[in-house]
């Protein structure tokens, strides 16, 4: 019994009911509409004194709320009142506008649908409350059976009063069960009529894979930038610590690289942050870092850390595409953070960039720590290297992927090789 009173009169049938008469308000326009063309049909003027009138009048209306739904946004209102009111699971509904011919079709089904019943139920709502009020009040108020409401001769017998309370009750809970049915009726349909479509779910899978790639590239960025800065501070620090106090002029070397590096990656944040601007739509407010702009400053702070850098720049930097010029900064600044990182401060690197035919080459050469447990493995640590790190080689092999190009890193004749190769030209489907 508690189930049924639950499902006529809970809140989720209360909130449906609302629903429904939504539906019924919306269907006034149309109906006032289907009005105007049914009254010189018929000859009368009084629509609504006729109940034929107005079922006619209603059936022309739906037809023009049907033309009216195929407007685009008529899905997005039509699933933010089915989220509120109906109980529809929100991954069941689709997601902005109806732009394909199909979920158009199936949103106008919807919303005629949403209209029709919702009229009827309306109509219901109206007519039946203050019919079943006066049968429940009928026996015990003498001028309701005395005065002209229209009920017919047999309400005189008393049998019949005594049975009108129950009939109104009765009719009080059948207009429940109605409104109950009609709106799982709606709950059951909205799903088909209103969820995504293959195109829907198709452009959502893009948003999500574009948001994925966003927030991929905001990690590269963050890594590549923070990383590198503090595994450089990290070390200036040590080795000022280390000579404080019969080296004080590469202690104050060593205090302005770290207040140079710090500063320039407070800049270099600023540019990280504008990768969410730039999703947001908004204006970054710094410029990313460039092989052209910014390599010799890298390569002076990382020297300022006692990392040994000895570098060929074999084409003009000023010449590169800008994209590949702000990939290959990256991926020299990852490569000697990574040197920093595992081999300590007494590493030498040796940097070369150049151009082999349609490619920007990077390669990057620096000595394998003398007691690695394998030598092969890039996580083996000196005992000046700041532990952590796993995510530099795979960055750098992301960004090469992203343009087109390859990367490969191992150990060659005793030293640790990384090699990067990026087309100056976008290949084919990257323009």
């Amino acid at each position: 019994m508690r189930a049924v009173r639950t499902a006529l009169f809970g809140r989720r049938a209360r909130r449906r009911w609302v629903h429904l008469i939504l539906g019924g308000a919306l269907a006034m326009p149309y109906v006032f509409v289907g009005s105007v063309v049914i009254g010189p049909l018929i000859g009368d003027d009084h629509v609504f004194g006729s109940l034929t009138a107005q079922l006619s009048s209603f059936a022309v209306g739906l037809p023009l709320a049907a033309v009216t739904a195929l407007f685009p946004l008529t899905r997005p209102m039509s699933v933010a009142a089915v989220r509120a009111l109906c109980g529809v699971p929100d991954d069941a509904l689709a997601e902005g506008p109806a732009r394909s011919r199909p979920a158009r079709g199936r949103t106008a089904a919807w919303f005629t649908l949403h209209l029709g019943v919702g009229g009827v139920i309306s109509g219901m709502s109206l007519a039946l409350p203050p019919f079943a009020a006066v049968l429940i009040a009928l026996p015990f108020f003498a001028v309701l059976r005395d005065s002209r409401l229209g009920m017919p001769a047999g309400f005189d017998e008393p049998w019949v009063l005594a049975l009108c309370p129950l009939i109104g009750a009765a009719s009080l809970v059948a207009l429940a069960a109605c409104v109950a049915a009609a709106g799982g009726l709606l709950a059951h349909w909205a799903p088909r009529l209103l969820g995504p479509t293959p195109a829907d779910r198709l452009a959502e899978a893009e948003r999500r894979a574009a948001d994925l790639a966003v927030r991929n590239r905001l990690a590269r960025e963050l890594h590549d930038s923070v990383g590198h800065a503090l595994s450089a501070v990290t070390l200036q620090a040590s080795a000022a610590r280390r000579v404080l106090d019969h080296d004080p002029e590469f202690v104050r070397e060593a205090l302005a690289a770290i207040e140079d590096t710090t500063r320039r990656t407070v800049g270099e944040l600023d540019a990280v942050l504008g990768v969410l601007r730039e999703a947001d739509g908004a204006r970054p407010m710094a410029p990313a870092p460039t092989l052209a702009a910014d390599l010799d400053g890298l390569l002076r702070r990382t020297g300022a850390g006692g990392l040994r850098v000895s570098a060929t720049v074999d084409v003009d930097p000023a010449s590169l595409p800008p994209l590949v010029s702000r990939e290959a900064y990256r991926i020299v600044q990852e490569a000697l953070s990574n040197a920093l990182r595992h081999g300590g401060e007494a590493t030498s690197v040796a940097l070369r960039i150049a151009t082999a035919g349609p490619d920007l080459t990077v390669t990057a050469e620096n000595s394998l720590p003398a007691h690695s447990p394998d030598a092969g493995s890039p996580d083996a640590h000196s005992p000046d290297a700041r532990p952590g790190g796993g995510h530099g080689l795979r960055g750098i092999a992301d960004r090469a992927r992203l343009l087109g190009g390859t990367a490969s890193a191992g150990p060659a004749a005793g030293m640790w090789r990384l090699t990067v190769r990026l087309p100056l030209l976008p290949p084919k489907g990257h323009a």
